[in-house]
């Protein structure tokens, strides 16, 4: 099957280009559910902002439930410095020496936007030598310099930025010549835009589906309850596409589809994991099986609320994850292949 890579590299550009860290992702929302109304494709928003589209198949009572999410990590204000500067909660897991340096957005509660660099509160190695090389990296030892001219809370309040206020890191998308996406947010926006590519295809060619098949982007994964709620009563396989985690004692790859068979939520469905594994085996498609002992999915999530289906994890292979990420075209395409193939599969 031929795919067109610049559509798919059209739909992440896209995504990756705007801030959703959980809990500030209805700007995301509505370039998701603009995208489905170009495609015709049936949605409905769940009570909490996910969207889930819905592809009929031949058979609707058992149903297939395909999930990324759109939601990021992120932070969010958790005071405002006597000097000016801003102290930070994080949201989501990550490490604070990944976001040092980094350039960010303040979104403000009434909708203003201020720039501004995340920092150690120790950043100059000119004033304060090995205190700022070895000061631990904690969210109390991490402060965000607002690119405005303050020195004062009151300034700061002026400004009309308060407690509570969502921080974006900027995600610094390069694609390479040679086939590499390196960003920030891949984890999961690489997958949101292969289930966009995902329908738009099956939409373009036509293709009859076995069974009704539900695209469901849910909004709060980083944070742990993304799809535990609103799953299609009829749902009887539900794949998680996330990611894989390429790295020190892993098997996963950054050019591969990576299928879990166990992370810290538990083993996947077995039979289900066989049928991917079948798929790539027949179809030639590069793939790897891993386990991941620090990672939980929508999946996850669901089992966790009680819904009785079958599940499994599989995703492109993010080098870095939480952090400054990388992957390949090939293992995105590689992804792509094998849901679709899944897809059309009895």
């Amino acid at each position: 099957m031929n795919y067109n890579e610049d559509k798919i590299k059209y739909y992440l550009k896209n995504i990756l280009s705007i801030s959703s860290p959980s809990g500030f992702t209805e700007n995301i929302m509505k370039y998701i559910k603009k995208e489905l109304d170009i495609l015709n494709v049936p949605y409905f928003v769940t009570n909490k902002g996910a969207v889930v589209a819905t592809l009929k198949g031949e058979n609707n009572d058992f149903q297939r439930t395909l999930s990324a999410h759109v939601d990021t990590l992120g932070a969010m204000v958790k005071k405002i410095n006597p000097s000016g500067s801003l102290s930070l909660d994080p949201i989501g897991g990550y490490m604070m020496n990944s976001i040092e340096g980094e350039n960010c957005t303040i979104e403000t509660i009434d909708g203003k936007s201020f720039t501004g660099t995340i920092q150690s509160i120790k950043p100059s190695v000119h004033i304060s030598g090995d205190d700022a090389r070895g000061l631990k990296r904690t969210p109390e030892n991490m402060e965000i310099i607002i690119d405005e001219k303050i020195s004062t809370k009151k300034e700061v309040e002026d400004l009309g930025i308060s407690v509570g206020d969502f921080i974006c890191f900027d995600a610094r998308t390069i694609f390479t010549e040679k086939g590499f996406v390196k960003s920030r947010h891949l984890d999961d926006k690489a997958s949101v835009a292969i289930l966009l590519y995902v329908i738009k295809y099956i939409m373009d060619n036509n293709i009859k589906l076995p069974y009704t098949t539900n695209i469901f982007i849910s909004n709060y994964e980083e944070v742990g309850h993304g799809a535990s709620a609103s799953i299609p009563e009829k749902t009887k396989e539900f794949v998680s596409v996330d990611m894989g985690c390429p790295g020190l004692d892993q098997n996963s790859s950054e050019y591969s589809v990576c299928i879990c068979a166990k992370d810290s939520s538990g083993p996947y469905d077995l039979e289900l994991r066989k049928k991917l594994t079948q798929i790539c085996k027949k179809e030639k498609i590069d793939y790897k099986i891993d386990v991941y002992p620090h990672y939980g999915s929508d999946a996850s999530a669901a089992l966790r609320a009680g819904w009785d289906i079958k599940t499994a994890l599989i995703g492109a292979g993010i080098f870095a994850s939480h952090g400054y990420e990388r992957t390949h075209m090939d293992s995105i395409l590689n992804t792509l292949n094998l849901i679709i193939k899944y897809c059309i599969q009895e």
